[in-house]
């Protein structure tokens, strides 16, 4: 089972989560999400257990519970494709704006 975890302190490491969850079964991997330019930790991570039943006994145990000065949100993960949208912004091409130009003015270019 796939399990999200949010708002962890950005000194919590991998290894912190591993050693967390592993005290209720055991744990595949655990990830901490980093933002792709900077490198720093973005706040959240996923942590993977084969067992479905330990994986639920961790989830009911660690959410709420802190972990480096910071109280952790932990749930199931959900899919990525019950997340929402095609992107974010309605898919689409824009279409008529009114003869607005992206530079905030009026008019045209």
């Amino acid at each position: 089972m796939n399990i999200y975890v949010g708002n962890l302190s950005f000194d919590v490491s991998e290894e912190n989560l591993q050693t967390a969850f592993s005290a209720f079964g055991q744990v595949s991997s655990a990830t901490i999400v980093k933002d792709k330019y900077s490198g720093q930790p973005r706040g959240f991570g996923f942590v993977e257990m084969p067992d479905s039943n330990e994986a639920r006994t961790a989830i009911a145990n660690l959410n709420g519970k802190e972990l480096n000065g910071r109280q952790m949100n932990v749930n199931e993960a959900r899919p990525r494709a019950d997340r929402g949208g095609s992107g974010g912004r309605g898919g689409g091409r824009g279409g008529d704006r009114g003869g607005r130009s992206n530079f905030g003015g009026r008019g045209r270019y």
